[in-house]
């Protein structure tokens, strides 16, 4: 199925706005990354989260703005990485590093502060909010 504007098509990857999948972030050709430090907030499986805790190299809708009408703009590509634990629990705030691919329209977004929401196709399960911003290094 080819609409143009994916490379590869995985579970996680489906639908959101970049011309990479994320399968690419560990070959050679992989494209300069956003890094982003954020505190991540899961929602409580007790008001729509999920019901497990994720593990480093998690995948999800990272979400930036919403249309009127509540449906988001664009989901864009990133994944979150941490060291200080195995698992981040539902109800849990933790520091996470974000990477998220430079080849898609997220600059406008990249202000500490900007604040954006963690979605599993359309179930928000939880936010973030930027809190350094290491962008790709130019040549």
């Amino acid at each position: 199925m080819n609409l143009g504007y994916g490379k590869v098509f995985d579970k996680q990857a489906f639908g959101k706005y970049t011309d990479y999948s994320i399968t690419d972030f560990d070959l050679d050709e992989t494209p300069e990354l956003i890094h982003v430090k954020a505190n991540l907030k899961l929602t409580p499986s007790e008001k729509g989260g999920r019901k497990t805790g994720i593990k480093k190299g998690y995948r999800p809708n990272h979400v930036f703005e919403y249309q009127p009408n509540g449906q988001f703009k664009y989901a864009y590509m990133g994944d979150i990485q941490f060291d200080q634990t195995e698992w981040i629990m539902p109800g849990e705030t933790k520091e996470v590093l974000v990477r998220f691919l430079s080849r898609q329209p997220i600059d406008p977004y990249m202000n500490i502060g900007r604040k954006w929401w963690i979605h599993e196709g359309l179930n928000k399960v939880g936010k973030a909010e930027i809190i350094k911003i290491e962008l790709p290094k130019t040549e």
